[in-house]
């Protein structure tokens, strides 16, 4: 099922009906999540102020997915990010290896 999100309101109630239909009480939720029972009301009350970190940790232990929905123009941007990301990461490692092997055969000396 998809559902639309405008507003961190909007999760909260997502959030306990997925925690409800799984029959575990917030106390529970939180522990076996790793968040505080406080945190986890907060997202279940839909807190404007939570951490984006901590909020994913919700959904992915309650087993709800995030997807975005992008124009094209945005997915085609983000496509060239990321095989940029990719060239100089793999560049980064390349020359990581590099100065490895250096460092290696100037120990046999």
């Amino acid at each position: 099922m998809r559902i639309e999100i405008d507003s961190a309101e909007d999760i909260g109630p997502v959030v306990r009906a997925s925690r409800k239909a799984q029959s575990i009480r917030q106390d529970d939720a939180a522990g076996s999540i790793g968040v505080s029972e406080t945190f986890m009301g907060k997202v279940e009350s839909g807190g404007e102020s939570v951490q984006w970190g901590k909020l994913f940790q919700v959904l992915e232990g309650l087993g709800v997915r995030v997807i975005l929905d992008v124009p094209d123009e945005v997915a085609d941007q983000l496509a060239a990010a990321q095989q940029l990301h990719a060239r100089k990461q793999h560049a980064r490692v390349a020359r990581q290896a590099k100065t490895a092997g250096q460092a290696g055969s100037e120990g046999d000396r």
